[in-house]
């Protein structure tokens, strides 16, 4: 006892003094001291003890038998926190065999000590009383073939609770013989699909399960217990490492069917699209579970990006867990994650999710993670792909309980599945179990693993496989006889046999069901337009009811005008600007019953601070939303600033769009740049979905764009990049120039009987000062008639017999060309707006050019560069349209390799290039107004993040 010597020991006051420090931060205190403290209240189960107990334990410890007893706590706090340092955890064998922090002299202890009585020490196991029995049992419970990290858990509550749950059972149950064989069935069915397929279909990928069989009693425990505590329904998510055999064995995909999709004889029913490959494929079913209950299962389509499907996921469960009114508790519909190792400390959308789980309107009430810890990535060690011991340890941002398992123990699987989903019924929080396994083939059966790592392939290659070893195990304890083995074996093969013969005579199909469910009453795609104009009585409403605070509500000076304007607008008395128009498009919506969700990093305020649609009391920082209050019968609205994330941000807002077509859901980024972000979720579900997975979904994008000299980084938001993905009408790229048409195309979402998704370019300048482009506000008459256009002709009516050019444009360079044209006074060119770019609206931009028949050019006009922007799309599109007597031309910037100069000054100078060269003018002619100083420059420069 060096740490505390005679004169601490016998200063009373001065123990109790570190001891208060301690029961306020433990962190204030000395490490040994902390160690001590923790120990004694483990001890004593008291942790509010009166002063003088301290002090007086510390007394009885320098007097011997007290002394044992308060070392002996100690000891059994530090095998909760460090026991799994020596877990047998890695079936290939290799474990640590001591850790420093657990040898006896760390305590003061030595082995004359082992046969001596301890007395009360906290640990709720039984043992015989013995310092030495102590130490089995706790390393039984803490150092066996499970792990466990709890001790971090600053919930005193969760913490016993799981002790609870581990301590009294020494972290071993017992299974009955029925119990254990219906586990070894698991894995035998498991281990025998991957052998067949391996040997009826060599050469093709399956990524098998082999040497981590045990997911398959691990998920199938958490389901029939987490039916028998209330979850109705489990959305999972995985990557293709043993999907297959989860799709059979979990969610009961029929064999024939998988089979089947390895004859090539089972394409989807009603296929349509292109499809995807098997081990990308979702899967949903109604199961009965061994109580009796029904529980429904969805595995969810997954790309090859290993990790994106997480926020995916979790976004379907909140949106399954709002229509079922699952909000106190979130138990009734539970989200469970699969990882690889490697993915899980690698992809960065990992830790993004884990940051949203406890976030307001994205908790789940906990997602259970499951790494298959394969030990391997792809042909990468562990120390090369992180330099912590675990791939859990990123997850302990979260402080969530965190199960180790040996894979080669699969009653200890099924255990910690059963704790853990309890766990997170009852606590509403993630948990995580890390399967310690191995892969028995290479990333893929085709791959050679051997080549990157010969020696623990030879080791695996010589390892008893986990059906032998556990089948042994049970017959050494009298639970099976070798006959009851082999006939697993043979029921499991000749399921498999029938099903390969079905599948060559029946070729039975999968069967997708797109539009059931909540879906029901949503078709495909049919007529684009749809009516969206409001009656001028409820836009009235919406403005009364929006500019409305409580009694005793103290708004922010500067907001009071825009609200007095905003009324105004909305009775016809002054033009709508942009912050209105939007104002007034999802005020009519809720009205009419449809749920909004708004959210962003900036979208209470708006990053350019014309939205306002969260205020804030300026003496006391209470918040109300006028748009979630016009009436008592109103759908809900939810306007919410997400965390500094894109690609799980909007992960998550498709899933809850893809789960629900009631919902309008709308993701804006800060600036339309901030897509980059996102783009592996662009790319990989909201513009293919539909086509590999029959899977639709309303999701609407605001990005913010357009050159207004801020830079490279905050003028483009990529339109190019969505043009390209555009095909088969799988999404709809709009690029609004008037609040008016804005109002129409938020609304015509949301009217339309089918849900594509919506990418909307979103003006910068015009959002805070419309005034300064004449004609970019809009009349009351033009929400109240009318609906979206797809292209707008010119509202000048010049006479058609004296257009020569027709210039066709985008977005706001439309009023730097319509400003200068007014001032200049060119009659002889027409300029007309494609608002709707995707699906291409051939028809109506033939009309307007028909209208035009004496021009001899039409002209492309963008600020973007050639290279961007939508010059190439459009080009391709416009040219077999045109007479030969007709050309086409462009205008714009040259090629480049930014998107944008910074220079401002450079940036006014293109500017009225672009305008000169499409009016014909000479470059000084196209200028509307002096150059801009720096100040002034500043002055018009709208915000940027950085």
């Amino acid at each position: 006892m060096d740490l505390f010597d005679f004169i601490n020991r016998s200063n009373a006051d001065y123990i109790d003094q570190l001891y208060q420090r301690y029961q306020r931060d433990p962190r204030s205190v000395d490490a040994h001291w902390q160690a001590f403290f923790a120990g004694f209240e483990a001890g004593s189960g008291r942790p509010g003890s009166t002063p003088g107990a301290v002090a007086g334990a510390v007394a009885g410890a320098a007097g011997g038998q007290g002394q044992l007893e308060v070392e002996a706590a100690d000891l059994v706090h530090s095998y909760r926190e460090l026991g799994h340092t020596l877990a047998t955890l890695d079936p290939l064998g290799h474990h640590r065999p001591s850790h420093p922090l657990l040898e006896l002299s760390e305590f003061g202890l030595n082995l004359a000590d082992l046969d001596r009585r301890v007395g009360h020490t906290g640990f709720l196991g039984s043992y015989d009383g013995t310092l030495r029995d102590l130490i089995e049992k706790l390393r039984t419970t803490y150092c066996g073939t499970i792990g466990v990290e709890y001790m971090d858990i600053p919930d005193k509550t969760q913490r016993e609770w799981l002790q609870q749950r581990m301590e009294p059972i020494l972290n071993r149950p017992h299974y009955s013989a029925e119990e254990a064989r219906a586990i070894l069935y698991q894995i035998v069915a498991a281990q025998t699909f991957e052998e067949f397929l391996g040997i009826k279909y060599q050469g093709q990928k399956r990524f098998s399960l082999e040497g981590a069989e045990s997911l398959i009693p691990l998920l199938n425990a958490m389901v029939d217990d987490g039916a028998a505590l209330g979850i109705e329904e489990i959305v999972m998510g995985m990557a293709h490492r043993g999907r297959l055999n989860v799709l059979a064995h979990v969610l009961n995909k029929p064999y024939e069917v998988i089979v089947g999709e390895f004859e090539g004889t089972a394409l989807p029913q009603g296929h349509e699209g292109d499809g995807d490959v098997k081990y990308h494929l979702g899967y949903s079913q109604d199961r009965m579970t061994h109580g009796g209950r029904k529980i429904h299962i969805s595995l969810s389509f997954n790309p090859s990006h290993l990790e994106l499907v997480d926020p995916v996921v979790v976004g379907i469960v909140r949106a399954k867990q709002n229509y079922l009114g699952d909000h106190a508790t979130r138990t009734r519909v539970a989200p469970v994650l699969v990882h690889g190792e490697a993915a899980f400390t690698g992809q960065g959308i990992v830790q993004e999710t884990l940051s949203l789980s406890e976030l307001p309107y994205y908790r789940t009430g906990g997602t259970i993670h499951i790494i298959v810890n394969n030990q391997v990535g792809f042909t990468t060690f562990p120390r090369q792909g992180r330099f912590t011991p675990y791939p859990t340890d990123v997850a302990k941002m979260i402080q969530a309980p965190i199960f180790h398992v040996n894979g080669d123990d699969p009653e200890a699987v099924v255990h910690v599945a059963k704790i853990a989903v309890a766990f997170r019924q009852k606590f509403h929080q993630d948990v995580m179990i890390d399967l310690w396994c191995y892969r028995k083939h290479g990333h893929n059966e085709t791959d050679d693993a051997t080549y990157t790592q010969p020696l623990m392939y030879r080791q695996i290659g010589e390892k008893e496989s986990l059906r032998e070893h556990y089948a042994r195990r049970l017959m050494e304890q009298g639970k099976l006889t070798a006959e009851q083995f082999e006939a697993m074996k043979k029921e499991a093969r000749e399921r498999l046999d029938r099903a390969q013969q079905v599948a060559r005579e029946h070729k039975p199909r999968q069967t997708m069901t797109t539009l059931g469910g909540i879906w029901k009453g949503m078709q495909r795609a049919g007529d684009w337009q749809v009516k969206t104009a409001v009656p001028a009585e409820q836009i009235r409403r919406i403005g009364e009811g929006a500019t409305r605070v409580p009694a005793g509500f103290t708004v922010h000076p500067k907001l009071k005008r825009l609200f007095a304007h905003r009324l105004e607008m909305c009775l016809g008395k002054m033009p709508i600007d942009w912050g209105c128009a939007e104002m007034m498009a999802l005020g009519s919506l809720v009205l009419e019953g449809t749920p909004v969700r708004f959210v962003g990093q900036d979208a209470q305020r708006g990053t350019f601070s014309h939205r306002h649609a969260a205020l804030r009391d300026y003496n006391t920082g209470e918040k109300y939303v006028p748009l979630a209050n016009l009436s008592d019968e109103q759908a809900p609205i939810i306007v919410v600033n997400t965390m500094l994330s894109e690609l799980a941000v909007l992960g998550f807002e498709y899933g809850f769009s893809s789960a629900d077509p009631r919902n309008l859901v709308i993701w804006e980024a800060q600036f339309g740049d901030f897509v980059n972000g996102a783009q592996p979720i662009i790319d990989q579900f909201i513009t293919v979905a539909e086509s590999k997975w029959q899977k639709y979904c309303g999701l609407v994008m605001l990005l913010p764009h357009g050159y207004e000299g801020q830079g490279p980084e905050h003028s483009n938001a990529y339109l190019e990049r969505f043009l390209q993905l555009s095909a088969e009408n799988n999404i709809q790229v709009c690029y609004p120039s008037l609040p008016s048409q804005y109002f129409h195309v938020l609304r015509r979402q949301m009217k339309r009987n089918f849900r594509k998704p919506l990418v909307l370019m979103m003006p910068k300048s015009l959002l805070r000062s419309p005034e300064d482009m004449p004609g970019s506000a809009s009349q009351l008459a033009e929400f109240t008639e009318g609906g979206f256009q797809m292209v707008m002709d010119d509202p000048e009516n010049p006479p058609r017999e004296r257009v020569r050019r027709v210039l066709l444009c985008a977005g706001k360079v439309y009023y730097q060309l319509h400003k200068t044209r007014l001032m200049k006074k060119v009659e002889n060119v027409a300029i007309v707006r494609v608002e709707q770019l995707y699906p291409y609206p051939q028809k109506e931009i033939q009309g307007i050019l028909a209208k035009y028949n004496q021009a001899r050019e039409v002209c492309w006009v963008q600020e973007e560069p050639k290279n961007r922007g939508a010059w190439t799309f459009m080009s391709d599109r416009l040219e077999p349209m045109l007479a030969e007597t007709v050309t086409l031309t462009y205008v714009g910037r040259e090629e480049a390799a930014s998107p944008a100069t910074g220079s401002y000054k450079v940036h006014q100078l293109e500017e009225q290039e672009i305008v000169a060269a499409a009016l014909e003018l000479r470059t000084e002619d196209a200028r509307t107004e002096p150059p801009a100083t720096p100040k002034e420059a500043a002055a018009k420069a709208t915000p940027v993040s950085d």
